[in-house]
């Protein structure tokens, strides 16, 4: 193995993850030269790899890190068949893990439901999900390739869509999604580190077509059309431009403000969830809330409160509708209630309002 500054950096980035989370030397003897094999009942770390240049990566470092700390180290591809050909695209990333020493490989080829309302893009990031926290439910932690790349870019996506503060501080390097827990270890590997990892160790990638063709090769400075997904476009076009624009390295300081945003938004959400279990009841996707125990919280703790519990019931939102529950909250005067997707809606009765699917809603 060619040991270059990237390679290492790469290798630091993940054990600190790796440490952080709880997941350091299992043994002594893996401090010590030589290979040995990981207990049986080791911690069991998966890499979710798409076969991109990112993820093939980090795979092949993971193999290395995990065996040198003890820990076993798998796989897990997502063919979401929405392109031709993607099943033997999945099919050649397992092999290429599989010559890795990753084990297990888990393939699994899902469904993406129907993306009206949503887009195509947030539709497969769903499905992908569930797919992952299914097949990885023995999995003590699933590692995903984002780097710094994707945070600058997530911040611009958040940017647009006027996301506020959760916009600024993009992706979490850890969270917990039914049951299972993310670490992204690369949000400070660029994607040029990755691609020269792959090149150290001469590992192949696939290229998703829907990303466009990288901005370095020739022929890869017309703009990208209005049908590639957005993450792509602002990749490819905007992010350059940018860059000559600001005449400086606006991915690092895009995902080095996001890193110190961070400290605020985990600030503000500790004290929303203390103010939700106070004063907010989520059960089989219905919502009561108390707005005597919201009402006299600060408006940005009131609107992390409202997002939190709507996304815990599984329900999306935008901007204008969060408004409109906080003024079921603070500024209630009879209104009629806010509409929200899928069916449901929020309704207020004296100090409680519910939100639940139209036909839940009694009295009202």
């Amino acid at each position: 193995m060619v040991y270059s500054s990237r390679l290492r950096k790469g290798v630091g980035e993940l054990r600190a993850a790796l440490k952080s989370a709880g997941f350091g030397l299992q043994d002594a003897r893996f401090a010590r030269h030589g290979e040995h094999a990981p207990d049986a009942d080791a911690p069991l770390i998966m890499v979710a790899c798409s076969g991109g240049r990112d993820s093939m990566a980090l795979a092949a470092v993971a193999a290395k890190t995990c065996a040198s700390l003890g820990l076993r180290c798998g796989t897990i591809i997502i063919d979401h068949q929405l392109q031709q050909g993607s099943a033997g695209v999945a099919q050649t990333t397992a092999d290429r893990c599989v010559a890795l020493g990753l084990d297990p490989v888990r393939v699994r080829a899902i469904d993406v439901p129907d993306s009206r309302g949503i887009g195509v893009e947030a539709a497969a990031r769903e499905a992908r999900y569930h797919a992952i926290v299914d097949a990885c439910s023995d999995a003590s932690a699933v590692l995903l390739a984002h780097t710094k790349n994707d945070q600058a870019e997530t911040v611009i996506i958040g940017l647009l869509r006027s996301s506020g503060l959760d916009a600024v501080c993009g992706m979490n390097g850890s969270f917990i999604r039914d049951g299972v827990r993310f670490l992204r270890p690369w949000l400070n590997m660029t994607r040029e580190e990755t691609t020269g990892i792959c090149e150290d160790l001469r590992l192949a990638w696939w290229d998703d077509p829907t990303n466009g063709p990288d901005v370095g090769n020739s022929g890869g400075n017309e703009p990208l059309p209005a049908n590639y997904p957005l993450r792509s476009r602002i990749r490819h076009d905007l992010m350059p431009y940018l860059e000559s624009f600001a005449g400086s390295d606006v991915v690092s300081k895009l995902a080095l403000g996001a890193r110190l945003a961070e400290d605020d938004r985990a600030y503000l959400d500790g004290v929303a969830q203390r103010v939700c279990e106070q004063g907010v009841t989520v059960n089989n996707g219905e919502i009561i809330i108390d707005a005597r125990a919201l009402q006299s919280q600060d408006i940005a703790i009131r609107r992390r409160v409202i997002v939190r519990s709507l996304a815990e019931a599984g329900i999306s939102c935008m901007a204008r509708q969060v408004e409109g529950i906080d003024r079921l909250i603070c500024d209630w005067h009879g209104q009629k209630g806010v509409n929200l997707p899928s069916g449901y809606s929020a309704y207020r009765q004296k100090h409680v309002i519910r939100v639940c699917q139209d036909g839940g809603h009694a009295n009202r």
